[in-house]
């Protein structure tokens, strides 16, 4: 699934595109994605002007002159495809539509956006702007990483006698928001701390490293464009390439690449997904 670092890239590719820019026809080829779409969404959509396009963890807001705001979650397979005129470049002319196009918007200034899902377990939604961010799928999520809430103080409250793993804490959106299974590995790998280690016995230096540390990672793989490991495209159909450089996911049995450690990576179940992690250096 898409993580935060995935999600931004393609808000940062369908920006130039969308703000400011007019709804002319929005097409459905289908009443729903995971869940049902909006009632009569092709119709509220037709016609509006995109005021800004935020991220909010793992989901794009699109914020509309209508008052509404089109809340977008790419799911497993989901893909912001953007064709015909792109900023500095030529044109290209749109492709044939593809049977897994299920939402086509149709802007003022001769592009279109396609979200194609695959597995259609993508979503959309409709909202007030207003309220938007007390949405059902919103409302309870926790701070941006990236963000200046996101502190020492913060996340070493929220991991303070939690008798959980420290992986499965920072996977839980409600304390830190669009961190998923690839970021995580990577930043328990660079704090050399074990994905077992309970978050409540995490000590503040290791709290104070851990922010540090997302923030760093989060910001290497978005400048990488993501990391696309199965389904996952940039807006131009392009690859991220921040998985050329992973340090602990998905390599197990391969030598850890911590300086000095003479360890291997390994693979232990957690929850139900992959942690990957060297026993060795990772106390």
């Amino acid at each position: 699934m898409p993580e935060l670092p995935e999600v931004e890239t393609v808000r940062r590719g369908l920006a130039p595109v969308m703000e400011g820019s007019r709804i002319v026809t929005a097409t459905l080829n289908r009443p729903d994605l995971r869940w049902a779409l909006p009632e009569n969404m092709a119709a509220r959509l037709s016609g509006a002007q995109v005021l800004a396009l935020r991220r909010r963890s793992k989901y794009i807001l699109a914020d509309l002159s209508t008052g509404e705001t089109l809340i977008i979650h790419l799911g497993m397979s989901g893909r912001m495809l953007i064709s015909g005129q792109m900023p500095g470049q030529f044109h290209h002319d749109h492709p044939a539509p593809a049977k897994h196009d299920h939402v086509i918007l149709d802007m003022d200034n001769g592009t279109r956006v396609t979200f194609n899902d695959a597995r259609r377990f993508g979503a959309m939604d409709l909202a007030p702007t207003a309220t938007a961010e007390s949405h059902w799928l919103l409302r309870d999520i926790g701070p941006e990483p990236l963000g200046n809430t996101f502190n020492e103080t913060m996340l070493g409250a929220r991991l303070k006698d939690r008798k959980t793993p420290i992986k499965t804490a920072l996977l839980d959106q409600r304390i830190v928001a669009g961190l998923g299974n690839i970021y995580v590995c990577e930043v328990l790998h660079r704090a050399r701390i074990s994905p077992h280690r309970l978050a409540g016995q995490i000590t503040a230096p290791e709290v104070g490293a851990l922010v540090g540390l997302i923030r760093q990672v989060l910001t290497e793989a978005i400048e990488a464009g993501g990391s696309s490991l199965r389904d996952y495209r940039q807006t131009d159909g392009e690859l991220g390439y921040f998985q050329h450089t992973f340090r602990a996911y998905d390599r197990e049995d391969q030598p850890c690449l911590t300086p000095g450690c003479t360890g291997t990576v390994q693979r232990t179940q957690q929850s139900g997904r992959s942690s990957f992690w060297c026993a060795t250096c990772q106390a």
